[in-house]
């Protein structure tokens, strides 16, 4: 779950205007290098009263983790957002190759 702003009053639901939520994700495995990471909405609760507004991203990817960034602005109101996500990029078992 990315944030569940309904049940503690955050802003996502009861803010209005740009805001933004950042959370960090570390990998289960650090990449030979930087991964391409696609990040999409697994589950969207919104109220069907105002406009649902969204934007979500990867953004400081790197071959240890990324951030995901999720957007919304104007009236839109969102009580629980998931975010899923998918990093395809060069790795390696160590007990199968070295790396110098």
């Amino acid at each position: 779950m990315l944030f569940n702003h309904h049940e503690s009053g955050g802003e996502m639901w009861t803010g209005e205007g740009p805001r933004e939520i950042r959370r960090y994700v570390e990998f289960g495995h650090t990449f030979i290098g930087n991964p391409a990471v696609h990040v999409s909405l697994g589950l969207i609760d919104s109220i069907a009263s105002s406009n649902l507004r969204t934007d979500i991203s990867a953004a400081d990817v790197t071959k240890d983790g990324f951030t995901i960034l999720f957007r919304t602005w104007g009236d839109s109101r969102l009580a629980r957002i998931r975010a899923d996500w998918l990093a395809i990029g060069p790795g390696y078992d160590p007990a199968i190759w070295a790396l110098d």
